[in-house]
């Protein structure tokens, strides 16, 4: 009963706080820019956000863009994943990408022992070809943004704005843009549950969330079966990142984009 009473309280909350706008802003005009397609072995995900490390430019996608095995396989330490140097194919580039960094991959190799890291920890990098790198637009499409890196403390209410881009919405843009609100921050802020309008769908995974003052706030990672049915699982960016500086990648810094507009 108290798991009806949350989501009824939730999707009350959205319906009343949220409208779709019927226009957009013109942020993410470049040709590489977060809400991308990205194709790794034949897994199609969302790129989320742009990133630098010295003089290389990242796009952002899910560690578990590059798994191997079932789509239950969501833990970290224990799924298996392709290597790095895998070629990813990122659309908009002129050239494969190259997956230089998977929180899976690390968090193996170190024998991470943190649940909660092990559970959530999912984010890859894909090193974009130099040749690539001077047609990026690090602003979230509709949105702008991001503005800096979010607190991993939100709080149940908390606005949330994420640009999914699955193939299933065959090409329709206006599906793109969603709203929701946090559930609940969780796992010791390396995950945050939200509902959106519209959820997150396959194709979706790895699409990029801002909180409500455009700051980046983590990554799509799963969808809820159970106790917050229909939710989404939004992995913690601010722990990711921090966790890929203290394992390889010190200088990682996400770039910021253009002025960010709620629209609400």
């Amino acid at each position: 009963m108290r798991v009806r009473v949350v989501l009824a309280t939730a999707m009350a909350a959205l319906a009343a706080a949220f409208f779709i706008p019927t226009s957009a802003s013109a942020a993410g005009s470049g040709a590489i820019h977060p809400g991308v397609m990205t194709h790794t072995a034949g897994a199609q995900c969302t790129a989320n956000f742009i990133f630098k490390n010295g003089s290389d430019t990242y796009i952002g996608q899910a560690a578990h863009c590059a798994g191997t095995g079932a789509s239950t396989d969501t833990n970290g330490c224990t799924a298996a994943s392709l290597p790095l140097g895998t070629p990813v194919t990122v659309d908009g580039a002129s050239k494969p990408g190259t997956l230089v960094y998977s929180s899976w991959l690390t968090m193996q190799a170190n024998h991470e022992t943190d649940a909660d890291a092990c559970a959530y920890n999912d984010i890859g990098l894909v090193k974009l070809d130099p040749a690539d790198a001077g047609n990026v637009d690090p602003s979230v499409p509709f949105f702008g943004g991001p503005t800096g890196v979010a607190s991993s403390t939100q709080g149940a209410g908390a606005k949330v704005y994420s640009y999914g881009n699955s193939e299933l919405r065959l090409g329709l843009s206006p599906l793109s843009p969603k709203f929701g609100i946090v559930v609940q921050d969780s796992a010791g802020g390396w995950s945050h549950n939200v509902y959106t309008l519209t959820p997150g769908i396959p194709g979706d995974s790895g699409s990029a969330f801002l909180d409500s003052s455009g700051k980046a706030l983590g990554v799509l990672s799963t969808l809820e079966f159970a106790p917050l049915a229909g939710s989404n699982n939004v992995s913690d960016l601010s722990h990711m990142i921090a966790y890929a500086q203290s394992h390889g990648l010190p200088g990682l810094t996400l770039v910021t984009g253009g002025a960010f507009s709620s629209i609400i």
